[in-house]
């Protein structure tokens, strides 16, 4: 973990701290030399974006930046999930929106590493590409999050989901002037989570989990993760799951941050229902 005077600074100076996590990123991608070099197989594939904002309003204090985050509505499968915005890849569209994002003065080709990545990573460079238009389109469809008025700060690396065969891309992008966001119906509401409190080991949990099975003659799972618990408008929210993961990705590499040990955690017991892993119609 950085040292308090160092946190505080990063955490004041939303210019700085836009600029660190772009070096930061790049310094770990730079160390997998494997990143992004294999295909991506377009129907086990998301892409999301990993927002972040410069300053969002706290009732703790003064604004700071903050992640942003999608409450999942209960006509999608895990709703009440927290997530971020992003989804499944359209070979169709996604593929015209990449040639689009490599034109001059996108999001993209205004990244600082870009030209290098074109020079030296061509075919990651066309990978990326890809899934950042996955990761916007979806977000517009979403949130409708502009796509010009963010900036790409760089990708994580991709995580896979436990309850499903599907690898999560993480992209983590800069929101400096957007305020209000407008949600279709797969998202009940948007969440901004000071980046502070994603620092404190005290708002970290041990998730114990009862699945409810879809089949009388099947039992309930039971499954045991750590989590992130936040004040919601109706009571506490728990980040889990691949976002969590995501999230403490992106701690460890921006602020050498270590998730507290599992074990030494308090306990929340949470018992979902049977339409969980499918969501519902009306």
């Amino acid at each position: 973990m950085l040292p308090d005077d160092q946190l505080n600074n990063l955490l004041s100076n939303p210019l700085l701290l836009k600029n660190n996590i772009i070096q930061a990123l790049h310094r770990r991608v730079s160390q997998n030399s494997a990143y992004l070099r294999q295909g991506i197989d377009p129907i086990q594939s998301s892409a999301v974006l990993f927002l972040l904002v410069p300053g969002c309003e706290n009732n703790q204090g003064p604004a700071e930046p903050c992640l942003v985050l999608n409450k999942r509505s209960d006509r999608v499968r895990q709703p009440g999930d927290l997530c971020c915005p992003g989804g499944s890849i359209s070979v169709k569209k996604d593929s015209k929106l990449a040639k689009l994002l490599c034109l001059p003065f996108t999001p993209l080709t205004r990244w600082r590493f870009w030209h290098r990545w074109i020079q030296s990573r061509n075919q990651e460079s066309s990978n990326l590409s890809f899934l950042l238009a996955t990761g916007l389109r979806e977000s517009y469809e979403e949130m409708r999050l502009n796509p010009f008025r963010l900036q790409f700060l760089g990708p994580l690396a991709p995580q896979q989901l436990v309850m499903f065969e599907r690898t999560i891309f993480p992209l983590v992008c800069w929101v400096p002037h957007q305020k209000k966001f407008k949600l279709n119906w797969e998202v009940d509401q948007i969440l901004n989570v000071p980046v502070r409190h994603l620092l404190e080991p005290a708002n970290y949990a041990r998730f114990h989990l009862t699945i409810d099975s879809r089949r009388k003659d099947k039992a309930s799972s039971e499954r045991v993760f750590p989590c992130f618990v936040l004040d919601g408008e109706n009571g506490p929210e728990r980040l889990w799951g691949v976002t969590y993961r995501i999230t403490m990705a992106f701690l460890e590499t921006v602020f050498d941050f270590k998730e507290p040990d599992i074990d030494f955690l308090p306990e929340v017991d949470i018992r979902l229902g049977r339409n969980y892993l499918t969501g519902t119609v009306k």
